[in-house]
């Protein structure tokens, strides 16, 4: 691959391959299963959950949880979808990096019951060290809305910046909500 594959906002289409199954150290990070839509519909129906993400319509149904389990096993996603579990398999959450056009974004929630334990950190953590092994020298853009400081802990944790501030539509809040973006670069990340 040559150098230009590899430069922060180059327009390439170079892809990080197939979702994969990451173990760390409490966490099984792996793709999705249709039978993982329940767990993520009891998530994502909590708006404690739902709030703090752009595009989660509430109320949230089984079906549409289906839909999005489909559409990342059919492939017209770009990018990974990785569903939290814990040591016994229970689906607690997602880690997800995806194409946006030019820039690779990463998005993350969590089911509220596993708040405040270092999950998120060591779950988005594993997930960024294997995605910039495949993709290196490739920058993610990221960001919080700004009443979500536990989440801008975890981004500046792993070494994002914040990089802006704007206005984002969240869905499930129906409203215009102040956006922190953050960016990270790849000599910047640290490993959890």
């Amino acid at each position: 691959m040559t150098a230009a594959l590899h430069q922060p906002g180059s327009a390439t289409r170079a892809m990080p391959g197939p979702c994969p199954a990451i173990t760390s150290r409490n966490l099984v990070l792996r793709p999705h299963r249709l039978e993982d839509a329940g767990a993520i519909a009891q998530s994502l129906s909590d708006c404690a959950v739902a709030c703090m993400l752009a595009r989660i319509p509430q109320p949230y149904h089984r079906e549409d949880a289906v839909d999005w389990v489909q559409a990342h096993l059919c492939g017209s996603s770009q990018g990974w979808a990785l569903a939290i579990t814990t040591g016994d398999d229970v689906h607690i959450g997602v880690v997800g990096l995806e194409r946006r056009g030019a820039d690779w974004h990463l998005g993350y929630w969590l089911n509220r019951f596993y708040w405040g334990k270092g999950i998120m950190t060591e779950a988005v953590g594993a997930a960024l060290d294997r995605f910039l092994r495949r993709m290196p020298g490739i920058e993610i853009c990221s960001g919080v809305f700004v009443d979500n400081p536990a989440s801008l802990r975890i981004q500046q944790k792993l070494g994002f910046t914040i990089t802006g501030c704007s206005d984002l539509f969240s869905l499930s809040r129906n409203a215009m909500v102040q956006h922190v973006e953050t960016k990270l670069r790849p000599q910047d990340f640290r490993r959890p």
